[in-house]
């Protein structure tokens, strides 16, 4: 990815050097990454919106709004992955390393994947 802005669900206050959220629809902040002409130009975070079972649409929502195109995740249910599609908001897959910079580094340089739809979490269908 060489232009766009990712966002990567993070623990407490989130930036480059936190730490990834298991669960995105869990997290504390959301990581905001600038990237132009494959460079990182601005990093700015977000807090979470609290969403009651059944609204995980709530973060989809939100991310939507703050333009973001890319969305790095170690775990996501389907209605919310369904939620980024029809939002036109890519969603990667990552669920190797906890730290928020390498993760983006590799999404910027291509080498990571696209969530299939069977690497969703399971669970209730208002998992969010």
């Amino acid at each position: 990815m060489k232009e766009g802005r990712i966002a990567i669900p993070s623990m407490n206050e989130g930036g480059m050097e936190g730490q990834r959220s298991g669960h995105f629809g869990h997290c504390d902040v959301f990581t905001l990454v600038d990237v132009e002409g494959g460079e990182i130009k601005q990093i700015t975070t977000i807090p979470n919106q609290s969403h009651v079972q059944g609204g995980c649409m709530v973060p989809v929502n939100l991310l939507a709004e703050h333009k973001v195109n890319a969305l790095i995740v170690g775990g996501i249910g389907m209605r919310p992955l369904m939620g980024f599609k029809q939002a036109e908001i890519d969603v990667y897959y990552d669920v190797e390393r906890q730290e928020i910079k390498p993760v983006v580094e590799d999404l910027i340089a291509g080498k990571l994947p696209m969530i299939s739809d069977d690497q969703v979490c399971g669970g209730s269908a208002f998992e969010g």
